[in-house]
């Protein structure tokens, strides 16, 4: 009979896996914002999102809520990496009546406690933050905002469940009249001895309390907890896993004991995992199962054994030092003597074995729960190992040493993939929730410091009505004949008067000239659609800085070698020249290059006709059959390629490397060309605009350390703002500035980071995408030697989105002057127009268009513009001009 009551309370390992796999389930459900009102394990966010990092100080007020008393403690933090905390605390006996008596007076005796406290430390009058230790369960909101769901462990006051425990405790205080204590953080004892325990060495992302009662909390990811909002990083979750099981999953290994214990609590099918682990019901089973032995006449033959049929006359106490080695037998002897019983040599000993195996069934269904969770974090942050430290607390693992080599064996066996070192802690709801509040205003104070120096960079809405006012009045100036020379924004007319209409037929040879790059294609315009072949050449920096005519020799080379692959030597094809550079065109075939961008510097073609230097280098490399009849720069190609399959594109915008954009003008505004019928393409080169100072009230220091160490350092101001080019350099030099402050990689120096162009764009795109864990972003930046903590990566995270918001806005202003003015100009009332748009930014940001479209819905309320990203733009979109241009030269 003794075996068979040993073998029910042991739990083979396969079982306990079950248990784990169990568990992982109700957890997920618990995370779940479907499932969480169902969920056993409630999963409770607790708005801790940071462990400490050693710079906390100050003086932290604590107050912990105990079974029987209250514990008000001060702990002053020096700063010293939270190595020598000094602590002075005092313990006041709750009056028996209180826990069940009304909720006002459990508060105002805990404020009470807080005033004698004060009174006894002479403690200053300046403010005082106090963490408050509530060990129930609760629904918080935020770290200073939570309401009480349920009382347990024989609390029952009257008015609380519902209402905002923080709130009802501040209201006690300020009624003692202690206006300089705020109550700043709410937490529970499992998140206390979480912070306490990463107080020593390392950080501590998981804790486990298995005393009166069980609980465990763990730092998750923070997109995966769906009950709190808007958050990023990570957060500590306060599991309540005492309720698990509570919806029948664990009956399997529920033995007639726990279901005795259970029946007799004082809430019966509640906290099921907790009365199988928790102390207040250990010593409950072994009676239950020495009862149920002495029925059989195994045990206690010839006592007296009524006694053991009494609630509560076995301690857990004395389970645990029953259980001990050396001094057990004697213990259990005088144990059972106490009780009326006579016991033999073998019933001390069958007792012992019995407090044995509920202590290890115990510790056993622990470590399935904690291999749940380290499965979980293992999983959840994509690792193929984990290695994490577990903060532990509570009567059971410190009254029993085996009790811990259990938990860290079976947790071993069940969490192969997972290495966690378990700490014991020490005082870990009182220190940890002074650090937990230290840590709460160290992130707060930062939060403050970094909202002051991103500021600059915040627009709001005026300012941007302001942009795009700016926007219109230089678009003007640019149209105007007398006032052109002055205008920031040259507004510079393509002789690009049409879009295609969908008659277009032919071959034409395109080329694309706008970067080290340089693309021939073949385009081939039929009525079932738009076939190209292409080829990319590559621009060596000796030929882009070196003479114009090596420059357009090699072009010309590019295009032999093209034509000859593709079997075209013998015809001659129209060309469409996309030359992505600031022109003054004189015509579709002639442009005068204005200034050389984006790291060309060839000499002798600033002022001169770019398709003429092509036709010259032609003629020097004796190649006849070439007829150049357009030249387009990318923003136009980009609306012509869009408008080929949306008619009502008239408008192109590039957002990559570079920016521009391009728009259909009524040929009466266009004051520097003859004639008034019809309407032309606009090429705005909006990048210049500012650089006449109408912006500078816009550029923050920042910016102006990012013109001013380029090669055109005053000019292409709109750009600077916007463009994949400079967002990257943006960003280094605020990093810079966060480090300078020590509010960024704890102000260590940065040498990578002092790197000019290191930190590029396309890592703007790639931290800021949707659910991109922050170990990811961690990753980027241990690319660039810098060893980032979570804060560190939601902190350089949160400086990308400011960076690239403010991007997307200036755009979405100066989009909004081009459809306000489209609008006007025709006498709509509403405008309906599409936006042709190319640019790695615009395409590989994971933000950027919308953020775009949304502002400018925002800012041009009477423009309906839908947005069409260009399928090659520069190529088919120069193929098409030509395609237009030999369409309306046709008798």
């Amino acid at each position: 009979q003794v075996q068979r009551a040993l073998l029910a309370l042991t739990i083979p390992l396969e079982t306990l896996q079950a248990v784990k796999g169990r568990m992982l389930q109700a957890m997920c459900k618990g995370l779940s914002r479907q499932t969480h009102a169902q969920a056993n394990v409630r999963m409770l966010p607790t708005y801790i999102c940071s462990t400490p990092d050693g710079t906390e100080k100050g003086d932290i007020l604590v107050v912990e809520l105990c079974q029987r008393h209250v514990r008000t403690l001060r702990v002053t933090l020096l700063g010293d990496g939270n190595q020598s905390p000094q602590v002075t605390y005092k313990i006041f006996d709750m009056p028996g009546d209180i826990i069940q008596g009304k909720g006002e007076a459990l508060f105002d005796f805990i404020a009470q406690c807080v005033r004698q406290f004060l009174a006894g430390i002479s403690s200053p009058q300046h403010r005082l933050p106090l963490g408050f230790v509530f060990p129930f369960s609760c629904r918080q909101t935020q770290l200073d905002k939570a309401e009480l769901i349920s009382w347990s462990k024989s609390f029952s006051c009257s008015d609380v469940e519902g209402k905002d425990v923080v709130q009802l405790l501040q209201s006690a205080i300020n009624k003692q009249e202690l206006h300089h204590v705020d109550v700043v953080a709410l937490m529970n004892d499992t998140v206390g001895t979480m912070m306490t325990c990463s107080m020593r060495g390392g950080p501590c992302e998981v804790a486990l309390i298995v005393g009166t009662g069980t609980n465990s909390c763990f730092m998750a990811e923070a997109q995966q907890v769906e009950m709190a909002e808007e958050i990023s990083g990570q957060m500590c979750v306060n599991t309540e896993w005492g309720c698990f099981g509570d919806d029948g999953t664990l009956s399997d290994i529920l033995t007639p004991y726990d279901q005795h214990v259970d029946q007799e609590s004082s809430n019966p099918g509640e906290k099921r995992f907790e009365k199988l682990v928790g102390s207040l019901y250990l010593g409950e089973i072994v009676r239950h199962v020495l009862t149920a032995l002495v029925s059989e006449k195994v045990l206690f033959t010839g006592s007296s054994v009524a006694i053991l049929r009494t609630k509560d006359v076995l301690k857990t106490q004395q389970v645990l030092e029953i259980i001990d080695n050396e001094e057990g037998m004697a213990k259990a002897r005088r144990a059972l003597e106490a009780l009326g019983l006579q016991p033999s040599e073998q019933d001390c000993c069958r007792v012992q074995q019995i407090c044995r195996a509920v202590v290890s069934r115990a510790a056993a269904l622990c470590a399935a729960g904690l291999a749940a969770i380290l499965s979980h974090m293992c999983q959840s942050r994509e690792l193929e190992r984990l290695v994490v430290n577990v903060g532990v607390d509570g009567e059971l693992y410190r009254g029993y040493s085996r009790f811990g080599e259990i938990l860290q064996s079976v947790t071993g066996l069940l969490a192969p993939e997972c290495m966690a070192t378990l700490l014991p802690s020490v005082d870990g709801t009182g220190q940890g929730a002074a650090v937990v509040t230290a840590v709460a205003l160290r992130l707060a104070a930062q939060r403050r410091e970094v909202d002051q120096l991103l500021d600059p960079l915040r627009l709001s809405r005026a300012d941007l009505e302001r942009v795009q006012a700016l926007m219109r009045r230089e678009m003007e100036l640019g149209l105007g004949l007398e006032s052109h020379a002055n205008a920031s924004v040259r507004m510079l007319p393509t002789y690009v008067c049409g879009t295609p209409d969908g008659t277009e037929r032919g071959e034409f040879l395109a080329l694309d000239l706008g970067g080290t790059n340089f693309r021939v294609l073949v385009v081939r315009v039929a009525q079932d659609g738009i076939r190209m072949a292409s080829e990319i050449y590559v621009i060596p920096t000796t030929v882009m800085q070196g003479t114009g005519e090596a420059l357009f020799n090699h072009i010309i080379e590019c295009i032999m070698d093209f034509q000859l692959k593709q079997d075209l030597m013998e015809q001659v094809l129209p060309l469409g020249f996309t030359f992505s550079f600031p022109c003054q065109q004189l015509g579709l075939d002639k442009a005068v290059l204005l200034s050389w961008t984006k790291g060309f510097s060839a000499s002798g073609c600033v002022g001169q006709d770019v398709v003429q230097l092509l036709r010259e280098a032609a003629q020097r490399k004796q190649h006849l059959g070439l007829k150049v009849v357009a030249v387009v720069n990318d923003t136009v190609g980009t609306m012509m390629s869009c408008g080929y399959d949306d008619p009502k594109c008239e408008i192109g915008l590039i957002v990559g490397t570079g920016t521009n954009a391009c728009y259909m003008e009524e040929m009466q505004n266009v004051g520097t060309v003859e004639g008034e019928q019809g309407r032309m393409c606009i090429n705005m080169e909006w990048g210049a605009f500012g650089d006449n100072g109408c912006l500078d009230d816009f550029f923050t220091d920042f910016d102006r350390l990012v013109d001013e160490k380029t090669i055109n350092a005053g000019k292409q101001r709109f750009e600077k703002l916007i463009s994949g080019m400079y967002l990257g350099e943006i960003v280094r030099h605020i990093l810079l500035a966060l480090v300078e402050k020590q509010l960024l990689f704890r102000g260590k120096p940065c040498p990578k980071l002092q790197t000019r162009d290191i930190f590029q764009t396309k890592f703007l795109s790639t931290i800021e995408t949707d659910g991109l864990a922050l170990r990811q972003v961690r990753a980027i930046l241990q690319d660039l030697e810098l060893q980032a903590s979570f804060e560190d990566s939601l902190l350089v995270q949160k400086v990308c989105q400011t960076v690239s918001l403010r991007a997307a806005q200036l755009c979405a202003a100066g989009l909004a002057a081009v459809v306000e003015k489209m609008r006007e100009n025709r006498g709509l009332a509403q405008l309906a127009v599409t936006v042709g748009v190319d640019g790695t930014l615009y395409k590989m940001h994971p933000r950027f268009s919308q953020h775009l479209q949304q502002m400018l819905r925002d800012l041009a309320p009477n423009c309906t513009v839908t947005f069409l990203q260009s399928e090659d733009g520069s190529g088919k979109g120069a193929a098409l001009v030509a395609a237009v241009a030999c369409r309306r030269a046709e008798p």
